[in-house]
């Protein structure tokens, strides 16, 4: 993935990004291709908050953030955009203002919404990649529809209590339902505020997620695409499986079932279908 060059690099710039200059495989050239790259990151958690930090110390140009949540107390152990002082408040507004202080010169784009089936093909048309860093299988599978269908490569990260998983999902090189055919059955996997979650491990699978980002900016090195990469910090072990495209797969296999965005609640089995619910209010 490359994008346009910016123009000419000021002094102040060429001093904060020096370290990146002075790498081969980035230099100015590949510092303006951050610069003017746009990245949405879902959630302003765990995985959003340390991806989006590194995106804006990186110089990314452009860091959407779409979260509809307030800061809580019991976000602190591990949500690295919040601090007590912003209890309370709409996390994309602290995410503003954190990142704004790190480096001021990136614009950070606030989407203080739920994304959902009617919003997040709009939105996702104005990045040019998408950190997904949701903490429900909805959200999920939402995000994954909504880039494949948008041409839009997604950077993939969960966790849970001591284990965490990384993944790129390309048009063409697979989408999360080749992994994932089907989510698990409502209540049998527990989410963070339930099993809980090592706040450490949240920072190292950002980062991870927040390097993918950079390499498909700049076009180098070799993505997660095709792989998911298994973290377990307990036993501090890393594993890498397979993740190929599955020519069955209904979204982008070879006899798609999934042409548009739907009901992903009903989906998941979150919300019964919609004549359940008619019948349900007669």
């Amino acid at each position: 993935m490359t994008t346009a060059a910016s123009a000419q690099l000021t002094p102040d710039q060429v001093k904060r990004y020096s370290r990146h200059i002075i790498m081969q495989q980035i230099g100015s050239r590949g510092q303006r291709k951050l610069m003017d790259a746009k990245v949405l990151v879902v959630g302003a958690g765990g995985l959003g908050g340390p991806a989006a930090l590194y995106l804006a110390l990186a110089g990314v140009g452009t860091i959407g953030i779409v979260d509809f949540d307030v800061v809580d107390l019991s976000n602190l152990q591990r949500q690295v955009l919040h601090n007590s002082e912003t209890v309370g408040v709409p996390k994309v507004e602290s995410a503003i203002r954190t990142l704004s202080r790190y480096n001021p010169e990136v614009r950070v784009v606030p989407h203080e919404f739920p994304i959902n089936s009617e919003n997040a093909m709009d939105l996702i048309a104005q990045y040019d990649l998408v950190i997904n860093g949701a903490d429900n299988f909805a959200t999920r599978y939402l995000v994954n529809d909504a880039a494949y269908l948008s041409g839009k490569p997604v950077v993939d990260g969960s966790i849970l209590i001591f284990d965490g998983q990384v993944s790129v999902y390309e048009p063409g090189k697979g989408c999360y339902r080749c992994v994932f055919p089907e989510p698990p059955p409502p209540g049998l996997v527990p989410n963070c505020a339930e099993a809980g979650v090592l706040g450490a491990l949240t920072g190292m699978v950002g980062s991870m997620q927040a390097t993918e980002a950079v390499k498909l900016i700049l076009g180098i090195g070799e993505s997660l695409a095709g792989r998911l990469l298994l973290v377990d910090a307990l036993s501090m072990e890393f594993r890498v499986v397979r993740a190929r495209r599955n020519p069955a797969c209904p979204l982008c296999g070879d006899a798609p079932t999934v042409t548009e965005l739907i009901d992903y609640e009903v989906f998941c089995g979150l919300a019964p279908p919609p004549e359940n619910q008619e019948n349900a209010a007669a």
